[in-house]
């Protein structure tokens, strides 16, 4: 038990410092978070966290190699370069008619579901973590059954869903401070902020093409 208990520990330590790094989970967080509320920060992780199962059964049949590969990386940096792109370019579409007065919950919700998991598959440096320090762990996990992979993944998804809570739950309640002309100024920053990153992942797969 003292083992699974340390499993959990590490995998939500690591998890949580990953997690405060900026990214375009977490930009995605601070912009819909300022319109839609304090749901919006654990509804991206949904997202996240279904994609990361999916991902965690895949490398426990063996996938690890072949996401480590330099094309692989390649084709997800360029392809996410192109979704973050267009996030960046639909943000900025929709400044000019962006207020505060959309009220929390109209409905949109459950597109931030598949908004987490779209933001974290665009992310080329998701997939190399999850083929080597994760796989490293899930390594380790699966020496303890079905438990040790449980309490891995728990330990981690926590870590995501308290962090990102916390910004959503920070940005959402503090709505009544922001007049118009903030909110957009907010939502055009995190669309700027996706667009270096689309050009940053742009950059990164281009760089593995030609080496």
């Amino acid at each position: 038990m003292w083992e699974l208990a340390g499993i959990f520990t590490s995998s939500f330590i690591i998890a949580f410092s990953g997690a405060m790094m900026p990214g375009p989970l977490l930009t995605a967080t601070i912009s819909e978070s300022s319109q839609r509320g304090v749901s919006a920060g654990p509804l991206l992780i949904v997202g996240h966290a279904v994609l990361e199962i999916i991902l965690l059964a895949a490398l426990t049949l063996g996938l690890a190699p072949f996401l480590e590969r330099s094309d692989v990386f390649a084709a997800v940096a360029i392809s996410g370069g192109i979704i973050l792109l267009w996030l960046a370019f639909e943000m900025f579409r929709s400044l000019p008619g962006l207020t505060m007065a959309v009220k929390q919950g109209t409905g949109r919700s459950g597109s931030l579901v598949m908004s987490g998991a779209i933001l974290s598959i665009a992310n080329p440096y998701w997939i190399v973590w999850w083929a080597t320090i994760g796989f490293g762990y899930v390594i380790y996990s699966s020496q303890f059954g079905i438990p040790g992979l449980v309490f891995f993944f728990s330990g981690h998804i926590v870590a995501d869903f308290i962090w990102y809570g916390a910004v959503s739950l920070a940005v959402g309640k503090g709505r009544h401070l922001f007049t118009d002309g903030f909110y957009r100024w907010v939502v055009g920053t995190c669309a700027v902020v996706l667009l270096l990153f689309a050009c940053y992942f742009f950059y990164a797969g281009v760089e593995k093409i030609t080496i």
